[in-house]
């Protein structure tokens, strides 16, 4: 590049001090000329020279001439009658012959058409730039005589030379210039590119692109104005476009109103593994800020559909939480046991078997209650799941008894259910902890009468505010006093499938305190459009 650069740039000052040189030459030898007209006019309207040309007085013209030479630092000034024969010569043996002994021109152009003109010849003193008027009597205008004045394109030559010593020294001091500013480029432009050469780079995006069309995962890169850079194959499947569509150039917020992009980009905080709703595909969306030194320059985006493989692995995730709660469980009922093995021993039949019957009655009453009002194992499962994780945090969680959730649609999605009915418990029960300690209860009471499934979720925590029951909702915003924890999500998510669902979900306060959720279904789908 710094090769490049001074290349072009030494072409262009030669190129330009070349054509400058040669206009300055030209310049200089017209302006002499015009300088050599000027002196040959102001010479031939002398009164004193009209004077001696009529009186063929030639030592007077050849005193006037030398001296006016001498004024104008003419190289000659030569004076004729109107045949063109000298009066006057620095020479004086060519006093007395024609002009056009020295260089052929007789000065006809002035003598017979009265018009002054410049020429270059080569007399005897040398190579000329001569300005030629005639001398004209004032009396009636008649041609009386001719007059020639010399400059020597030496003398134009030094001229020029002496301006051409400072333009060409300023020419180099350009092209050192040039140098220097080449190098500060090239030296920026490398840092710019991580030190890579132009074949690297190149090499580099031919590898980017195969690397992007041959991930699984869609991606999608924009820049810091919003507007897709990057899409691959992938994404354009995945998000039900047809492969030839261009999305690069267009703003995201066109392509996909739904997408956070933008929020990351504005606050530069990396966004992983969230399940959100495109194009009415729920997907698993991973979002990384570009960083160019502190600022953000873009945001890349990949995100698959949430296949079977996330169905399992949150299955797992659940299996893994249930275990951890059987765990405590065990620890909790082998030091019941322990206890009831002691009343035995002591012979405290009685007590043994009042405690045995409130351990057994609890969950044959809970089991009883799911297995008539919700028949739904998966929906059971989560219920009981809740219920037992109530019990580990020292809390309760009553199911009331004239619950009934029996007429769920085939379409409605399990899964989707369980998480949004296990995210309202699991905030009840962490409001519950929060402020009323171990002890505290969170109620449950479900319907299916008429054309809404509902599912009323009550707490015992503070409450919530008329203020934060407008943003409780929004992605990110959480009242939990961790908040060094991820959260903000659940609800945001809860809201989500609420709107392609087409239910709602209503927030109240208790007159006892705490919090009342109640979530609308409609057994038949209204879906509205996601955010």
């Amino acid at each position: 590049m710094i090769l490049t650069l001074v290349l072009v740039s030494a072409l262009q000052t030669a190129l330009i001090g070349g054509v400058a040189g040669y206009y300055l030459s030209e310049s200089l030898y017209s302006e002499i000329g015009h300088r050599a007209l000027m002196v040959a006019k102001t010479v031939a309207a002398t009164p004193s020279v009209i004077s001696g040309i009529q009186q063929r007085d030639s030592e007077t013209l050849n005193g006037l001439a030398s001296a006016m030479a001498a004024t104008n630092e003419a190289l000659f000034i030569v004076i004729g009658d109107h045949q063109a024969i000298r009066l006057a010569h620095p020479s004086p043996d060519r006093i007395g012959h024609s002009m056009a002994d020295d260089d052929g021109d007789d000065g006809a152009e002035a003598l017979k058409n009265g018009r002054g003109y410049v020429s270059r010849a080569v007399g005897n003193l040398g190579d000329t730039v001569r300005g030629k008027a005639p001398v004209f009597l004032p009396e009636t205008g008649e041609i009386i005589g001719i007059v020639s004045v010399g400059y020597s394109v030496a003398q134009v030559g030094n001229t020029i030379q002496r301006y051409k010593f400072i333009f060409y020294g300023l020419v180099g001091l350009m092209l050192m210039v040039s140098l220097l500013i080449a190098v500060v480029i090239a030296g920026r432009f490398k840092r710019e590119i991580f030190g890579l050469e132009p074949e690297e780079i190149a090499r580099l995006f031919e590898e980017r692109n195969a690397t992007l069309q041959s991930v699984r995962e869609g991606i999608i890169a924009v820049n810091r104005e919003g507007i897709i850079t990057t899409v691959n194959r992938a994404a354009l499947e995945t998000l039900g476009f047809d492969t030839g569509t261009s999305l690069v150039g267009r703003p995201i917020h066109e392509v996909l109103p739904d997408s956070d992009l933008l929020s990351v980009l504005k606050t530069g905080i990396p966004d992983f593994d969230r399940e959100v709703w495109l194009r009415d595909r729920q997907m698993v969306v991973n979002r990384l800020p570009v960083r160019q030194g502190d600022d953000v320059i873009g945001v890349v985006a990949s995100f698959r559909l949430r296949d079977e493989l996330d169905q399992v692995s949150q299955q797992l995730t659940r299996i893994q939480q249930y275990a951890d709660t059987l765990r405590s469980q065990t620890h909790e009922y082998s030091n019941k046991l322990h206890t009831i093995a002691g009343l035995i021993q002591i012979g405290a039949h009685d007590d043994a078997l009042s405690l045995i019957g409130r351990e057994t009655s609890d969950h044959q009453s809970l089991i009883h209650l799911l297995l008539e009002a919700v028949p739904d194992p998966v929906i059971a499962g989560c219920l009981l799941g809740k219920y037992n994780r109530a019990r580990e945090m020292g809390l309760h969680l009553d199911i009331d008894a004239g619950s009934q959730m029996s007429d769920i649609p085939d379409a409605l999605p399990r899964d989707q259910l369980v998480s949004v009915l296990g995210n309202l418990i699991d905030n009840a029960l962490e409001a519950t902890r929060q402020h009323a300690g171990e002890g505290g209860c969170v109620t449950l009471s479900m319907t299916d009468l008429g054309h809404e499934l509902i599912f009323e979720v009550d707490d015992q925590g503070v409450g919530i505010s008329s203020r934060e029951r407008d943003r409780i909702f929004e992605k990110g915003v959480t009242s939990k006093a961790d908040s060094g924890k991820e959260h903000g999500y659940g609800l945001y998510l809860v809201k989500q499938f609420l709107d392609r669902w087409g239910g709602s979900i209503t927030v109240e306060s208790l007159p006892a305190g705490g919090s009342r959720f109640t979530l609308y279904l409609p057994k038949i789908p209204e879906p509205r459009s996601a955010h």
